[in-house]
Order: C-alpha cells, then sequence, then structure tokens
C-alpha cells in the first residue's frame, strides 16, 4: 500500500514536471512587443499577455515555459512571441504519419504566436527541437539577416533562421585559413616553369585545408608580371604570373598583395597582379590598378550571410614612391588618424573587420615598436582580428583584451609560405586558422591556432611548403 502511495506520488511529480533537467533556468520578467501594444509577462513557468491592461491570453495548459522572446523572426515588419518550452511528449496536435502514438516523455519545444488585437494566436507550434537549450537570443547583422541563436547546456551556439514553414538550421560560422609570405625566389620560379604541371606543385600540400575554409587567404609578396625579361629575385622582385594561375588553380579566395616588394615591378606589375587575380574572381587586397578611381582602403566580403571588412597595409614599399598620379596603388600603414576612421567606417557597415598587417623587423621572432603601436591603435577602434605577415619568421599570437572588453585576436608574423631563404628561422611558417561566429550583438572570434608549416628541399628540385602534423 505504501509502495503504491509512494509511486502514485512520483507520478504526481513526474506529470508536473519535477524531474525536469536540472541545468534548465527558468526565467522571470516581462516583454513587450515592438508596437508597446502588448506586454508579456513569464512568471512561475506560465505566460499571459496583456493589451491596455486587460489580460487577453495564457499559455496552454500543460505547458512549462523556460524562456520568451518578442521579436520579428520572420522579417514581415511585426513582432512575434516566442516560447521556449517544455511539455509532454515530441509533437505538437498533428503527428507524422508513421508514428502511432506520441511520447509520454518531457521535451523541450519553441512556440511562435502571433500577436492579433485582442487575441493571440499559433504561428508556429514546433516538435521536439533535437537538442537541449539553455538559452535562445534572437539578434540581426549589418546585413539585416534575423538568427536565433540556441545555445546548449554547455555553452555551444547553433543558428536558426525563419522560413515560410518555421526555423531551419544554417551555417552561420565563417573559418578562415591563412598563410604567409608567398616568396618567390629565382630557384623556386626557374624550377617552376621547367617542370610539367607548373606552379601547382607550390600548393598541392595544402589544398585540402583550403577546400574545408569558408575563405583562404595567402600574401602574394612579390608582384607578377608575363614577360620573362621582368621576372627577378632580392632584392626587386618580378614574379611569373603563372605561379598566380597556380594560386587560382588552388582555389585561394583572397590574396594580399600590399607588401614592401609591391612596386619592385612598377605600375605594371601592380596592374599585372591586380587584375589576373580579379578577373578570376579571387579578391586582391592592399594594391589598386591604374584604372580604379579613389581610394579604397578596405572590401566587403560576403560569407554565411555575414558581411566581413578585410583591410591589407603595409609599412612601407622600400623606399620606392607611389606615383603622384596613382597615390592609392599600394595601401600604407602610416597615417594613424586616416587609418582609425577607415577601421569605424568599416565597423559601421560589416559585423566583422579583418587587418592584414605586412609590418615587423626582417628575421626577427620579437614583436617591434612599431608592432605593438599599430595592434594598440587595431584594438581600441575594435578590430576583431589581424593577421601580420613580413618577418619571415615565426612570431607569437594572443587574444587581447580592450579596456571596452572588446576582444582582439592578433598573429603578429606567421611567417613564410614558401621562399628559398637560407636562414634557418625562415623556414618555419604557419597556417592561421580561425572562425568568426556571430553573436545576436556582435560577433565571437573561435577556434583560433597556428599550425606550423616547413619548407623543404624535394628531390629533384623545389621548395615546397609542408604541415607538419
Amino acid at each position: 500500500m505504501a509502495l503504491a502511495a509512494s509511486g502514485a506520488v512520483l507520478y504526481a511529480l513526474w506529470r508536473a514536471g519535477a524531474f525536469l533537467p536540472r541545468w534548465i533556468v527558468w526565467t522571470k520578467g516581462s516583454v513587450c512587443d515592438d508596437t508597446g501594444s502588448y506586454e508579456t509577462t513569464l512568471a512561475g513557468k506560465k505566460v499571459f499577455v496583456t493589451r491596455g491592461g486587460e489580460k487577453i491570453w495564457d499559455s496552454p495548459e500543460g505547458v512549462k515555459v523556460q524562456q520568451v522572446l518578442s521579436c520579428d523572426m520572420d522579417r514581415d515588419g511585426r513582432d512575434e512571441l516566442i516560447l521556449l518550452c517544455w511539455k509532454r511528449g515530441r509533437f505538437g496536435k498533428y503527428m507524422p504519419f508513421w508514428i502511432e502514438e506520441d511520447e509520454k516523455n518531457w521535451s523541450q519545444h519553441i512556440f511562435v504566436y502571433e500577436y492579433a488585437e485582442d487575441t493571440i494566436y499559433p504561428k508556429w507550434m514546433s516538435s521536439y527541437i533535437g537538442q537541449d537549450v539553455a538559452q535562445m537570443a534572437f539578434g540581426g547583422n549589418k546585413s539585416c539577416h534575423k538568427r536565433l541563436f540556441l545555445t546548449d547546456p554547455e555553452g555551444a551556439v547553433s543558428y536558426w533562421h525563419w522560413e515560410s514553414w518555421g526555423f531551419t538550421k544554417e551555417e552561420a560560422e565563417v573559418s578562415f585559413v591563412v598563410f604567409g609570405d608567398n616568396l618567390i625566389h629565382e630557384p623556386i620560379y626557374t624550377y617552376g616553369l621547367n617542370r610539367e604541371g607548373g606552379f601547382d606543385f607550390l600548393y598541392d600540400n595544402v589544398r585540402a585545408m583550403i577546400e574545408e575554409s569558408d575563405i583562404s587567404v595567402i600574401n602574394q609578396e612579390t608582384p607578377l608580371v608575363w614577360k620573362p625579361e621582368q621576372y627577378g629575385d632580392y632584392p626587386r622582385f618580378g614574379t611569373p604570373a603563372e605561379v598566380g594561375e597556380a594560386m587560382i588553380h588552388a582555389g585561394f579566395d583572397v590574396v594580399t598583395c600590399a607588401t614592401n616588394h609591391a612596386l619592385d615591378r612598377g605600375i605594371e606589375g601592380i596592374h599585372t597582379t591586380k587584375e589576373l587575380f580579379t578577373d578570376h574572381g579571387v579578391l586582391c587586397l592592399g594594391i589598386q590598378a591604374p584604372g580604379e578611381a579613389g581610394r579604397r582602403p578596405y572590401e566587403i566580403m560576403m560569407r554565411n550571410n555575414m558581411k566581413l571588412a578585410l583591410f591589407n597595409v603595409s609599412y612601407g614599399t622600400n623606399g620606392i614612391a607611389l606615383p603622384e598620379e596613382y597615390p592609392y596603388m599600394v595601401h600604407l600603414l602610416e597615417e594613424e588618424g586616416q587609418m582609425r576612421e577607415d577601421i569605424r567606417k568599416a565597423g559601421e557597415e560589416a559585423d566583422a573587420v579583418i587587418v592584414f598587417a605586412h609590418w615587423g623587423t626582417e628575421n626577427s621572432g620579437d614583436v617591434d615598436a612599431f608592432q605593438e603601436k599599430w595592434t594598440q591603435v587595431f584594438l581600441e577602434e575594435k578590430v576583431d582580428v589581424v593577421v601580420g605577415t613580413h618577418p619571415h619568421t615565426i612570431q607569437p599570437y594572443e587574444m587581447l583584451e580592450g579596456k571596452d572588453g572588446h576582444k582582439m585576436l592578433v598573429y603578429y608574423s606567421i611567417g613564410n609560405f614558401v621562399s628559398a631563404q637560407p636562414e634557418k628561422s625562415c623556414t618555419k611558417g604557419g597556417m592561421a586558422s580561425f572562425t568568426i561566429a556571430p553573436l545576436s550583438d556582435g560577433v565571437n572570434v573561435t577556434k583560433y591556432s597556428l599550425s606550423p608549416l616547413t619548407i623543404q628541399w624535394q628531390k629533384g628540385g623545389g621548395y615546397v611548403p609542408v604541415l607538419e602534423e
């Protein structure tokens, strides 16, 4: 008899939701719709809506509400009421034809309602979500793309957008891989010009990483030229344009070209480099061809409904002056006030700002004063990621936090991708990998690393970059 009574008590507690997961945080409070006409109050796991001081709606019986939002999730210009809630069973009123009977266990759901005069009516009553949700949030980005953010108890976030029939999970994070200096010395281009397959061998070992990333970037240290008489090694480089064609074949999305060697082959080198990449759909940063009118300090790239502002700047051009008629031919890191203004403008336009900086002391593993100064400028202006090249060696990378709480990932130097430099330190480079994830009110840089890369002389000739295990 006592056992039966205990069982009845436990069953009653279970039906009341007493044994729901302990990680649930039952929220309370009030929200209003965008017009201010409807006030929704959540208390004691129940919701009621008032209009003009009169209660017009209660959440359904048997539903325990964890969190409530009021937002325009379907982009029709009017708010909807969204409940994160729990109920017994995995399905709503209508079950799939192949399901004979709903489960009896408690499961988590999202209910969406429309505000309509003096009532609230259901718009979308989800089946079991398929994942545990500790918190939900709603927000947009600079592209006006609205998302529902669902965070699980471990802190992992998934992203959902509204289609005409309900919420659809989407890939919203943007993954980057960035390679360092593509520094083409004479032994490299001589070997490539005399082998079948041209220069594709330079990128064979990283094709998988390029394909797996959303955006792949490499720094083209030297200008491209078509005429053999313009080929050249240090100190005035001229690189066969076939190297650029191999980069295009490899699938790079972005090439950074603002370097100290950018003007080694004058206006023609800039024109050839920019034209080749642009004509093949590769975003070429840091240089402007003669035909480009006006100053373009950054470019905008869209990926996964996220708007990214990309800068590429160099500390200088080895003393070669910019042509008077083309003062923006190479983007330089010199006027602090202008740089700050450009970054602020980009931040207003884009969801994330990334700077590729050609800076630092050659052959040094230490960060110099110039890098430290500009790093502080970038941090103060809320840049999200900085990737450095030029020293030809690996330098540290770190996540910095400004006084205002803004976080910025900086790689001071990722070294060479390929070169024929004899110094041992110059044979080590790295592949920078990071992910930019949207938040309801900004972005977050996650999953960042620097994978070591070694430049090896392969049998039969040719320098080949190899990612270490």
